[in-house]
């Protein structure tokens, strides 16, 4: 998924941003209401984790379901057991969140504990093989963050899976709320310029 920092980069680039520049104020909108999501995640974490767990389930049946028409679409017997047993998997595996968004919750956070110290060893690993005239420090910086952060996870779990991932959607929602109204200020701002590229 595009960021809003993304965008805006992209915007730069662009010669005609008038359409875009007319509905900024939609675009602060829009990160208003990410923020005050984000803000009622923070409130209730717990519920907040029950949606997230929620959304993953959603999203593995959507991928369980994809997987079996691809399966449909192969004609080796061979490959359509194996995709088609990877789309019945996902969709049970869906369906066993909305069961059990406790225990799901659980896993996931086990899962995200781990993902987040294999990739804070990773850029560390990065850092130290980077050539000194690079900015080496700051990936450095951000994998021992990461790493940190993991650690904490994994070393709370499984008390801390009641709200560790609705922690991580209200700071997410709150991070791009923030993009989206930075996003539709700096339209706001932009000087209209003309096809030539010089200030209108």
């Amino acid at each position: 998924m595009t960021s809003a920092s993304d965008t805006l980069q992209n915007l730069r680039t662009s010669s005609d941003i008038t359409p875009l520049r007319a509905k900024w104020g939609w675009i602060v909108a829009l990160g208003v209401v990410y923020t005050i999501a984000g803000f009622i995640a923070l409130g209730s974490v717990v519920m907040a984790t029950v949606a997230s767990v929620f959304v993953v389930g959603v999203m593995m049946i959507i991928a369980g379901v994809a997987e079996l028409i691809n399966a449909f679409q192969i004609k080796s017997w061979g490959k359509f057991l194996i995709w088609a047993l990877l789309g019945v998997l996902y969709i049970v595996a869906g369906f066993a969140t909305f069961e059990n968004p406790l225990f799901a919750a659980v896993l996931l956070t086990l899962i995200l504990g781990a993902s987040l110290v294999a990739s804070g060893v990773v850029r560390i690993f990065l850092a130290f093989n980077m050539k000194r005239e690079t900015p080496w420090i700051w990936v450095a910086l951000s994998g021992v963050v990461t790493l940190l952060l993991g650690l904490l996870i994994l070393a709370r779990w499984p008390i801390n899976s009641i709200y560790i991932l609705g922690l991580f959607l209200g700071i997410d929602l709150i991070m791009a709320g923030a993009g989206w109204i930075g996003l539709g200020f700096g339209l706001h701002q932009r000087p209209v310029t003309s096809r030539a590229g010089s200030p209108a």
